[in-house]
């Protein structure tokens, strides 16, 4: 396809398509919410953690930060490209969080991730004392895919690109490799 010179008008249909885009401008991280999953210290700025529980990065970073003094508040960020796992394993946190059973849930998970197929997700409910007909019935329903879905969507469209995230205190974000310094900083 030819390019046109530079300076000159593009043909009306590329025109017309151009004028259609979303706005791709960053957009800001959601605000914290009720329903988000927070543990740690409440006197402390919150580190946000968008994480994926098949992200081998992300289970170190949880680590780190579960020995820090930090409040921490976990959101999902699934990207397809890490496979089918990421989204059943994000809603089976969800279903887990309906049973106050978010938090030992995405530890065991991030505890073993060589373990994480639909056998040994159940066999972890057992051991949590999670009710598995429940777990099942609201890890499959479209309001959990939805609401894991929009956490990913809102963190994307807040300018993440990779597992970990980290939404930090003064609200920048820190994407990829979190580093002990970083670590480190904030705890002060």
């Amino acid at each position: 396809m030819e390019q046109p010179p530079v300076g000159t008008a593009l043909r009306p249909e590329i025109e017309a398509y151009a004028d259609g885009m979303a706005d791709l401008s960053s957009a800001a991280v959601p605000p914290l919410t009720p329903e988000d999953h927070a543990r740690g210290p409440e006197t402390t700025p919150p580190v946000v953690f968008y994480g994926d529980f098949t992200c081998v990065q992300c289970a170190v970073v949880a680590t780190r930060l579960r020995e820090l003094p930090v409040r921490v508040v976990y959101r999902h960020i699934v990207l397809g490209a890490r496979g089918p796992r990421s989204l059943a394993l994000a809603c089976a946190a969800e279903a887990a969080a309906e049973q106050d059973a978010f938090w030992p849930l995405h530890d065991s998970l991030f505890a073993d991730q060589g373990h994480q197929d639909d056998p040994h997700l159940w066999a972890r409910c057992d051991a949590l004392g999670i009710d598995l007909g429940r777990f099942e019935r609201t890890r499959r329903t479209a309001a959990v895919s939805a609401n894991v879905r929009a956490q990913t969507k809102a963190v994307l469209r807040a300018g993440a690109v990779a597992t970990p995230t980290l939404v930090l205190p003064d609200g920048t974000l820190h994407g990829g490799t979190v580093t002990g310094q970083l670590l480190a900083s904030l705890h002060g």
